[in-house]
């Protein structure tokens, strides 16, 4: 038995055409799998046909039916006594890759036909092109913005169109790009920028509104950080010294709106939107994750598929993000003394990132509950037969206030049975 479909792992008992769907999703995105000879949940049920006429009519049809045709192998295997077909495809150059006229992508474990702008996105990555190296709209551009920040994190003496090109803001062919007219000073092309609202004690009362736009990417981002400052950092006296402190930590903020401008897409009219509230920070930024990774690759794999690779670099070299494809463990780690955590929300089209309110101890505990918290806090991790001698508890009772914590998100178990352990999240 296999492991379940996923999105570049596709099960089926045969041939059928819906397959190619997949085929023209791997090509255009991905690598991926198709193995013929598993049902639905993975259980080998074998080919009914000859393995090599079936793995002959499976190529033919990838041959006669997709445009252009990807690159493709055929692998025949016997699996528990019987004989199942893998098609392994690899992600092509020559995007898009079409099916009956159609260009698909994945969607979790199903393939399902592109839009428009992803269309269009999949044409310039055909030809070695993404949206922000187009030729920018505006030909007369300034960079005084830039120029401030390289002489500051990269020690330029003066910003010229040598170190323009370096940057990629330049294009050989003698003009500035998309990305360039992004981070020139102004830019008064219809790009979507910045939406910030600062709400009260709900949605219904709005103490603040700013949209940021036509501006450097770079403005962009330092008003939204001051913006930040203003209402979630203050400054604490203990004594004679003050103390700078976060309700939100600034380092998870700034890597969360670098993400939203880096992997956002820009040929469409929608804002980053960044909703403050008085017990957490919502960043949604337009588009969804970039073509060919995962939501499990984002959150957790440390992988980037850079969508603005150009942006990106820029960023990376004024060292507004650190490092491609960090950025999910640089957020989580501002968190690790809070019981409060970030939260990620990936849909198609939008990322949202959720910052609450820093939360060192827990406000909502009973007694039982809080000295199970405080045992945990001075141990790494106990098993309910330790918790049940340190408190004095019986299995029961262990096990509720247990299970209550788990609810709470406050503590996790890991392994079973006999090897059950208890943590602070």
């Amino acid at each position: 038995m296999y492991n379940k479909e996923g999105y570049n792992l596709e099960f089926k008992e045969e041939a059928s055409k819906t397959f190619l769907k997949t085929v023209s999703a791997y090509a255009n995105y991905n690598d991926g799998e198709i193995i013929f000879g598993l049902d639905d949940y993975g259980n080998v049920v074998g080919v009914k046909e000859s393995p090599k006429e079936e793995a002959l009519r499976i190529e033919n049809m990838i041959n006669d039916s997709l445009s252009p045709v990807p690159y493709f192998e055929i692998i025949i295997k016997e699996v528990e006594g019987k004989t199942i077909i893998i098609l392994e495809v690899k992600k092509g150059k020559d995007t898009p890759y079409y099916y009956k006229g159609k260009a698909y992508k994945r969607g979790d474990t199903a393939s399902i036909e592109v839009d428009r702008f992803e269309l269009r996105r999949l044409a310039l990555e055909g030809i070695n092109m993404h949206y922000e190296d187009r030729k920018a709209s505006s030909q007369d551009l300034n960079f005084s913005i830039l120029e401030a920040r390289l002489k500051k994190e990269a020690g330029i003496e003066r910003l010229n169109l040598d170190i323009l090109k370096t940057l990629n803001l330049y294009h050989k062919d003698g003009y500035y790009n998309t990305a360039g007219e992004l981070l020139a000073d102004e830019n008064y092309i219809d790009f979507s920028g910045i939406d910030i609202v600062k709400f009260g004690k709900d949605i219904n009362k709005i103490l603040y509104r700013k949209t940021i736009k036509s501006v450097s990417l770079l403005t962009q981002f330092d008003s939204a950080v001051d913006i930040f400052e203003q209402y979630y950092t203050f400054e604490e006296i203990d004594g004679y010294n003050r103390i700078n402190k976060e309700l939100i930590p600034r380092e998870a903020f700034r890597e969360s709106l670098a993400n939203a401008i880096v992997h956002r897409v820009w040929d469409t009219n929608s804002y980053i939107q960044i909703a403050m509230y008085e017990d957490k920070i919502e960043i949604n930024s337009p588009g969804g994750l970039p073509a060919g990774i995962s939501k499990d690759e984002y959150l957790y794999g440390n992988i980037s598929v850079l969508r603005n690779p150009i942006i990106a670099g820029v960023f990376n070299r004024l060292n507004i993000i650190e490092k491609f494809g960090t950025g999910i463990a640089r957020i989580n780690k501002e968190y690790t003394q809070s019981i409060s955590k970030p939260d990620f929300e990936v849909s198609e089209n939008r990322i949202r990132i959720i910052l609450p309110v820093i939360q060192i101890d827990p406000i909502d505990l009973s007694e039982d509950e809080n000295m199970i918290y405080e045992l945990l806090k001075e141990e790494v991790e106990l098993s309910r037969k330790e918790i049940d001698l340190k408190t004095g508890f019986n299995k029961s009772k262990t096990i509720r206030i247990l299970n209550s914590l788990i609810d709470k998100k406050i503590i996790s178990k890991t392994g079973s049975g006999s090897a059950l352990t208890y943590k602070l999240k």
